[in-house]
């Protein structure tokens, strides 16, 4: 059974020793599943963490939702013990389980969204790439820099100056054609609708230097909780716009998108 509260001496709270994923649920099914649970095998293979008990994941989707639409949060870390940072020589992990109800934002989907580039850069740690560890505080810092409503999300770009992602989203670009996002090898979070759209050949992975973002034809931020959000305004931290971008012609990404996560397509009508 999952634990239902966290004690002080939790190595998820003292030290973001652990793991977490936020899943769709769709009248009660999972989204992506086969990709949380790829992911989630991921970190516990790089952090040394059994995998949850397949039985109480199992358990927890067959319980009955609430609402059409939820989102299901699993929080899985060490546990308790060990010294300091020395892990436990046996390790008994706890995994925390939450449901609440999701209404997506249509707006954001069909309006697009304003964004603006962060002063924060990530940092280069290969060996936390990509998983959706606990310790977010790049995350936490750069989401302080802004409290305009208006601004939808931050993108993140890396001490090289390289896009890497956003706040809490993934980021994607058109030039020449072709649907492009960053690699995610050095830093920040392999989402689970990236991966999908990477393996259905919607787009494919490149390095984008922030210097030549706003010469992009065309910029979104997706996740798979919230869809994707065209891009038509991209501001500058110290004031000013870098780039706007006009929606023009059908939107094969966010069409692709929503397809896997049983979204409304595309809200545009020209022809591809």
């Amino acid at each position: 059974m999952p634990d239902a509260s966290v004690p002080a001496d939790d190595r998820g709270l003292a030290y973001g020793d652990g793991l977490f994923e936020t899943v769709l649920m769709r009248a009660g099914q999972p989204l992506l599943w086969s990709y949380h649970l790829a992911r989630l095998a991921e970190g516990c293979r790089r952090l040394g963490l059994p995998m949850p008990d397949t039985a109480a994941l199992d358990a927890e989707l067959a319980r009955p939702g609430a609402a059409a639409l939820e989102v299901l949060k699993l929080v899985l870390t060490r546990g308790s013990g060990g010294q300091g940072y020395r892990v436990p020589d046996a390790p008994a992990p706890r995994l925390l389980v939450s449901r609440r109800a999701f209404v997506p934002s249509i707006v954001r989907w069909q309006e697009g969204v304003c964004v603006r580039l962060c002063d924060l850069r990530l940092g280069h740690q290969p060996r936390l790439a990509g998983i959706k560890h606990l310790n977010r505080l790049e995350n936490v810092l750069a989401r302080q820099e802004w409290y305009d409503p208006g601004i939808a999300e931050g993108l993140l770009v890396d001490t090289d100056g390289k896009l890497v992602e956003a706040t809490s989203m993934n980021v994607f670009w058109r030039a020449k054609g072709q649907l492009w996002t960053p690699p995610v090898t050095r830093c920040g979070v392999a989402g689970t609708l990236r991966a999908a759209l990477l393996d259905a050949r919607v787009v494919a992975e490149a390095e984008l230097s922030f210097e030549v973002l706003a010469e992009v034809d065309a910029l979104w931020v997706a996740n798979s909780v919230q869809g994707v959000w065209p891009v038509h305004t991209l501001l500058d931290p110290r004031g000013g716009t870098l780039a706007t971008w006009a929606r023009t012609g059908h939107d094969t990404l966010q069409r692709q998108g929503h397809r896997l996560l049983g979204y409304p397509g595309s809200f545009r009508n020209e022809a591809e």
